[in-house]
């Protein structure tokens, strides 16, 4: 349903007949750690997430997975092949 509460207008899966069922029955402004991500969207009630009610608790435990402003390290394994390596050690290329 479309929101009537604090960012209205905007298709929301919380929203009912009877309003907001989101905890408190409102969705919660941005934190500072949100400057820079894409999903935010400024309404006259102030900014908030489009993709989460609750920023707050998505940065609690480390960055939030939503954000589009955080670089993610990725870990990349050296796969080595024990005969090939075998070989150079005999050769003495290690």
């Amino acid at each position: 349903m479309i929101c009537q509460t604090t960012k209205k207008g905007v298709d929301c899966f919380f929203m009912s007949a009877s309003g907001c069922t989101y905890n408190g029955g409102t969705c919660y402004q941005i934190v500072e750690q949100c400057t820079g991500c894409e999903k935010i969207q400024e309404f006259s009630s102030g900014k908030f997430c489009v993709a989460y009610p609750q920023p707050e608790l998505k940065w609690k435990n480390g960055p939030c997975n939503f954000a589009t402003h955080v670089q993610r390290e990725t870990k990349q394994e050296k796969i080595i092949n024990a005969l090939k390596a075998s070989k150079r050690k005999a050769a003495g290329k290690m």
